[in-house]
């Protein structure tokens, strides 16, 4: 993979420049020439600066030595307590949780682990969770809430455990519930995609005050592979749906659903995990931080206010 590092910071305040802009009342007719410029800036430094093509990031984002859950908690939460179980059925160990000291602040973590071999892989669905994984989820939030713990997600799947046992468990419930629990939290919430983010299996831990993005992951309703299949008949056209679907850091950055992209060393996250660990952790410090200075309250209505304007549009 390309050194990417010149174009990830230009390209992100740009971005940041263009998102304040169309946030403006007088957008666009008072600064059409700027918002012209900056646009014609981004595509030229995507072009030239050997950026990994949608599809390309999509590989990377599925790399079996990226850093998971456990890998980031191995280097960030040194004092981490597992907690497991839902209370009801089982645990489901396609996701991890448990409190932590990140830097000088208690923090609850819950995040989805894939597994690195095939056999580890296998043993934790390929991180894709059951309703019983999402139910963990809920209770290590409200757990959160009662303790006043602000709570970190880390987001890596393909989507939601798709097997039979699952659905006759209520999968599409757990995730709405989860949905819902996570929407209405007292606390200061944050997720990182680290990976993969694929459709509601991501979405259930992701609703969060603050949403940030790996520069080398990807987050979409469907895996490139199934829109290929049902728009076009075939699974092999998925890098064309890689593209159309701007499920990389950057593209959902300007589209504003996302609120930060994290850069990656050279060559990935798979490459240097403490160095990547470290990032995270610096920018969801910095977000806790942040959202700590609001009272509960405004946080609530910051959240919704965020989601309901996500997907508006406008005719000229």
């Amino acid at each position: 993979m390309a050194d990417t590092r010149s174009y990830t910071g230009e390209a992100l305040k740009l971005i940041k420049r263009l998102r304040e802009l169309r946030d403006l009342p007088s957008f666009p007719d008072g600064y059409a020439e700027e918002i012209k410029r900056i646009q014609d800036r981004i595509q030229s430094l995507r072009k030239g600066g050997g950026v990994p093509s949608p599809w390309d990031v999509v590989q990377i984002a599925r790399h079996q030595d990226r850093p998971q859950t456990l890998d980031y908690i191995a280097h960030m939460l040194p004092d981490f307590i597992e907690l497991k179980g839902d209370r009801l059925r089982s645990d489901d160990s396609a996701i991890v949780g448990g409190m932590g000291t990140l830097g000088d602040r208690k923090i609850m973590l819950v995040g989805h682990q894939k597994g690195h071999t095939l056999e580890e892989r296998q043993e934790r669905s390929f991180g894709m969770a059951r309703p019983e994984g999402y139910r963990k989820a809920m209770r290590l939030a409200r757990l959160a809430e009662k303790f006043g713990l602000p709570l970190v997600t880390l987001v890596d799947t393909g989507g939601a455990y798709p097997g039979k046992d699952a659905e006759e468990g209520g999968q599409a419930g757990a995730i709405a519930n989860s949905i819902l629990t996570f929407t209405g939290l007292k606390i200061p919430t944050v997720t990182v995609v680290i990976g993969e983010g694929g459709s509601g299996g991501a979405l259930a831990l992701a609703v969060c005050d603050r949403v940030l993005m790996l520069e080398n992951s990807i987050y979409s309703v469907i895996s490139p592979e199934g829109c290929a299949a049902l728009l076009w008949r075939d699974a092999a056209e998925g890098p064309k749906a890689a593209a159309a679907l701007h499920l990389i850091a950057m593209d959902l950055f300007e589209l504003g659903l996302i609120d930060g992209v994290i850069p990656e060393p050279t060559g990935g996250a798979h490459t240097n995990h403490a160095a990547t660990a470290k990032r995270v952790m610096r920018q969801v410090q910095l977000a806790l931080s942040e959202l700590s200075t609001l009272n509960a309250d405004d946080r609530l209505r910051l959240r919704h206010d965020k989601y309901l304007k996500m997907g508006r549009y406008s005719q000229g």
